[in-house]
C-alpha cells in the first residue's frame, strides 16, 4: 500500500511517516501544500493522510483539486479545528475522514484500515473497468480497446481483470499464480510467461501505445502512460 502524507508540523509527519512505514506502508510526504497537490496529481496513492492547514495551499483546497480530476483516492484529514462545522466542512469538501489532533496513531491506522476496505468493496462492484483505452465489462464479458472488440479466452480474461485492478502497480508472478491460476505454489512452468504473450498480442499489437509492461525481475505492469 502507497501513501501520501501532507503535514507541515515535522514532529507530527516524522511519527506519522515512521508509523506507516512500520505499518507496512510505502510513504512519500510533503510539508508544504503545493508540493503535496504536485505528488497527488503525478503519483498514484491508496490513502493521502492531508493536514488541513499548510502552508502553500490549504488542506481543503488540495482535496478539492484532486477530487476535480476524478481521482476518489480515499482521503483522511488531520485537523487541530474540532468544531462540528469545521468536521462538516471537511467531509463535504471531499475528504472521506476527519481525525482531530492530538490522535493516537492506534486509531488513525484503524481508520485508514476502514477507508481502504471501504474503496477494495466498492472497486470490486465495479461493472465496467477503463485503463486508457481499453475498456473490460465484467458483466457481458468483453473487451474492447478504442472501441474494437477483443477476443480474449476465459483465462486471458481473469488475467487481465487482475491486471486492470492493479493498474499501475506491479503484479508479480506469484500474485498472478494466487489470483489467477489458484496455485500456491510455483509449478515451474511457463504458464504466465505464454499467457502474458498471447495477450500482449491481443491488447496491444495493433494499438500505437502499448500498455502492458514487463518490470524485469519483478513482473508485470499494466500502465496508461509507459
Amino acid at each position: 500500500m502507497k501513501a501520501l502524507v501532507i503535514e507541515d508540523d515535522h514532529e507530527v509527519a516524522t511519527y506519522l511517516v515512521k508509523g506507516l512505514r512500520e505499518s507496512d506502508f510505502v510513504v512519500d510526504h510533503a510539508a508544504d501544500g503545493k508540493d503535496g497537490l504536485m505528488l497527488a496529481a503525478s503519483e498514484d496513492y491508496d490513502i493521502m493522510i492531508v493536514d488541513r492547514m499548510l502552508p502553500g495551499m490549504d488542506g481543503l483546497s488540495i482535496i478539492k483539486t484532486v477530487r476535480a480530476t476524478g481521482n476518489q483516492v480515499p482521503v483522511l484529514i488531520l485537523s487541530a479545528l474540532g468544531d462540528v462545522d469545521d468536521r462538516v466542512a471537511g467531509l463535504r469538501g471531499g475528504g472521506d475522514d476527519y481525525l482531530t489532533k492530538p490522535f493516537s496513531f492506534t486509531e488513525l491506522l484503524a481508520r485508514i484500515e476502514s477507508l481502504l476496505r471501504r474503496n477494495r468493496q466498492a472497486s470490486e462492484t465495479e461493472t465496467v473497468l477503463r485503463v486508457a483505452d481499453l475498456e473490460m465489462d465484467l458483466l457481458a464479458r468483453t473487451v474492447k480497446r478504442s472501441g474494437k472488440n477483443i477476443d480474449v479466452q476465459p483465462r486471458e480474461f481473469r488475467l487481465l481483470e487482475f491486471l486492470m485492478r492493479n493498474a499501475g502497480q506491479v503484479v508479480t508472478r506469484t500474485m498472478l499464480l494466487e489470483k489467477v491460476w489458484d496455485y500456491h505454489f510455483d509449478p515451474q512452468t511457463n504458464v504466465i510467461d505464454v499467457h502474458i504473450s498471447r495477450l500482449r498480442a491481443k491488447i496491444d499489437k495493433e494499438f500505437e501505445t502499448p500498455l502492458l509492461q514487463t518490470v524485469r525481475g519483478a513482473g508485470y505492469m499494466l500502465r496508461e502512460n509507459p
